[in-house]
C-alpha cells in the first residue's frame, strides 16, 4: 500500500498565506495526476487544484490568482501555497493522488487524511 500523509494546516487571518504539502511513501512507480480538493461544513468535497505529471494545470475558479499547486516527482510530493486567503477558503483539504506500485500494472487512487485550514479574524 502507498500511503498520503498532508501537513501544513492552520488558522490564518484573512489576506494570509498558508502552504500545504503532501507526501506520498511506500513503493512507487510512477505518480500521474495529483490534486488538492477541499470540504467544507455541510458541503460536498470541491476540486482545489490539479496538476498532471507533465505539469499542466487547473485552478478552481474561486481559487485562480490566489493559489499555486506544485509537485516535486523526485519527492514523490505535492504542494499548495495559499495566498490571500479568505474566510470562504475555510475546509479540510486533502491531498488526491493516482499513482502506479512498483511491479504492479494498474493506477491506484489515494486520499490523504485531510488537513483543517481556517480563515478567520
Amino acid at each position: 500500500q502507498a500511503r498520503l500523509v498532508e501537513a501544513g494546516g492552520g488558522l490564518v487571518q484573512p489576506g494570509g498565506s498558508l502552504r500545504l504539502s503532501c507526501a506520498a511513501s511506500g513503493s512507487i512507480a510512477q505518480m500521474f495526476n495529483m490534486a488538492w480538493y477541499r470540504q467544507a461544513p455541510g458541503k460536498q468535497r470541491d476540486l482545489v487544484a490539479d496538476i498532471t505529471n507533465g505539469e499542466n494545470t487547473y485552478y478552481a475558479d474561486s481559487v485562480k490568482g490566489r493559489f499555486t499547486i506544485s509537485r516535486d516527482n523526485n519527492k514523490n510530493a505535492l504542494n499548495l501555497q495559499m495566498n490571500s486567503l479568505k474566510p470562504d477558503d475555510t475546509a479540510v483539504y486533502y491531498c488526491h493522488v493516482r499513482l502506479r506500485r512498483t511491479g504492479l500494472y494498474s493506477v491506484e487512487t489515494y486520499w490523504g487524511q485531510g488537513t483543517q485550514v481556517t480563515v478567520s479574524s
